[in-house]
């Protein structure tokens, strides 16, 4: 019997930065960046996951995000399953910036799929 290897998720990873990131005086920006780079860090870090690229549209797009899109970066990674998408998503909820979490300065939003495959027609 042949077995078939389960081809990885594609995910798009939307990040809106919310107001609570804009509010927050100049010299504390810092925390938050500090948090957000080891969020990406423990992602790629999660078995299977493999980041494929990375944008960010903060110069065209100045402020908030607002409900749905445009959102202010997107991480577009192969991910194992749907259980790996979870614990990235939740890196959000866990990664502390001082007292607070990420989430309280961005959200996130997993738009899973498969690779874009054009058939041989």
């Amino acid at each position: 019997m042949m077995t078939t290897e389960a081809k990885p998720l594609r995910v798009l990873f939307c990040i809106a930065v919310q107001q609570n990131f804009f509010d927050l005086p100049a010299a504390e920006i810092g925390t938050v960046w500090k948090a957000f780079g080891t969020m990406l860090n423990d992602l790629r870090n999660l078995p299977g996951v493999t980041i494929l690229g990375t944008i960010d549209d903060d110069q065209t797009m100045v402020g908030t995000s607002p409900n749905g899109w445009p959102w202010t970066a997107y991480i577009l990674a192969d991910v194992p399953d749907h259980a790996t998408v979870v614990a990235g998503c939740n890196l959000f909820r866990t990664t502390p910036v001082g007292e607070y979490r990420l989430w309280k300065f961005c959200r996130v939003e997993a738009r899973i799929g498969r690779e874009l495959v054009i058939p041989n027609l």
